[in-house]
């Protein structure tokens, strides 16, 4: 399947094209950058306008064969020299129509600011700064970046309910955006189950993904870059992972994936079922929360400013018992016996929520296959 290139991706590119016309004073039709997953990206610059003190232009949005809703969009970047009060470093990144405001805490970037996540800033710093010392640029540039019909794109996204108004969201890890395959991912989780195993691993950490990462190495002391990545099977990859013989797996991830399991959910993927808030609240109301306390968890737009309910009303700890006992009901459910499934529960901002009985005792086994 064809991989494509996200809007970070094409925002460092528009970026860095803007900017070579704007310093050299030549016009140019291509550009390439090197993205974090080190491939490089060569993309044709379009809609390009110079004037005396600006350059703008587009690179339009290339998703391969993932059904991405901002498959085909122009992303375009204005550059042109700081002002004197803009003061942030020598490549100052704005963002501009059709970009998301950030409007709710618990984000990749704070409140108020454009949704233009940390990799793709970097990606964007790294490739103008280039440029700048290329034609010896001692000033700052400023570098706005925009999406016309970006915010009607993003109604069809998750942004909305995020906090994230305005606009879709510039974002991106690799640079690159793997096609979604649904048999493709179950196939790599069973492969990199089966290594696993051969290796003489008796336990199968797995996580969605490798969300919480600084988290579970600064409490845990363990790269949840080694785990077995599930994305969103969960039932699937329990199946999996009792299939190959395991007696024991360890499911560490994020609350706003885990949260799910509490309500018997396998499949977490947003398609499938997001019903967050709503097992958030249940959990709240089992706990003894004081009417009314559910209601405003249904307002919340995200599992951490559900826990800022839970904390504000003291029932953090009952109602993180009450959601890791669910999880474990239902993890056992699946497993039918065939494994031993434990499980932990974090959250960025908050740290530690909850863990099942003997989960660190599993981790601390899987940390000593490692050595």
């Amino acid at each position: 399947m064809k991989k494509g290139f996200t809007t970070g991706s094409c925002a460092a590119a528009a970026a860095k094209a803007a900017a070579y016309m704007l310093l050299g004073g030549n016009r140019i039709d291509e550009i390439e950058i090197d993205t974090p997953a080190g491939e490089k990206y060569r993309t044709v610059v379009e809609e390009t306008v110079i004037g005396e003190e600006s350059v703008r232009c587009a690179v339009r949005k290339q998703a391969g064969d993932d059904p991405d809703v901002t498959d085909g969009m122009l992303i375009f970047a204005s550059v042109s020299p700081a002002g004197q009060n803009e003061t942030e470093g020598r490549v100052i990144i704005k963002g501009g129509e059709g970009v998301g405001k950030v409007t709710r805490p618990g984000l990749d970037q704070p409140v108020g600011a454009a949704a233009i996540n940390s990799v793709p800033r970097q990606m964007i710093e790294k490739e103008v700064t280039q440029v700048m010392d290329l034609f010896d640029h001692e000033g700052g540039l400023r570098v706005e970046v925009s999406v016309p019909g970006g915010e009607e794109r993003a109604g069809k996204t998750f942004n909305p309910r995020l906090g994230i108004e305005g606009g879709i969201s510039i974002i991106g890890t690799t640079g690159i955006v793997e096609p979604m395959s649904t048999q493709a991912v179950l196939d790599t989780i069973l492969v990199s189950l089966r290594q696993v195993r051969c290796m003489g691993a008796g336990v199968a950490v797995v996580s969605p993904g490798n969300y919480g990462m600084d988290f579970m190495k600064e409490h845990f002391g363990y790269d949840l870059d080694r785990a077995v990545k599930c994305s969103n099977f969960i039932g699937q990859t329990i199946d999996m992972a009792a299939g190959l013989g395991f007696e024991k797996m360890l499911l560490c991830g994020h609350i706003g994936k885990l949260i799910k399991v509490s309500g018997g959910i396998m499949n977490t993927h947003s398609g499938e079922a997001d019903c967050r808030m709503e097992l958030m609240a249940a959990a709240a109301v089992r706990s003894g929360a004081k009417a009314g306390v559910a209601e405003d968890i249904l307002e919340c737009l995200s599992t951490e400013e559900a826990i800022a309910v839970y904390k504000r009303e003291g029932v953090e700890r009952e109602c993180f018992a009450y959601i890791m006992d669910r999880i474990k009901y239902y993890l056992d459910k699946r497993a039918k016996g065939r494994t031993d499934v434990q499980c932990i529960v974090y959250s960025n901002q908050y740290g530690l929520l909850g863990q099942t009985g003997k989960a660190e005792a599993f981790l601390d086994e899987a940390k000593g296959e490692m050595k």
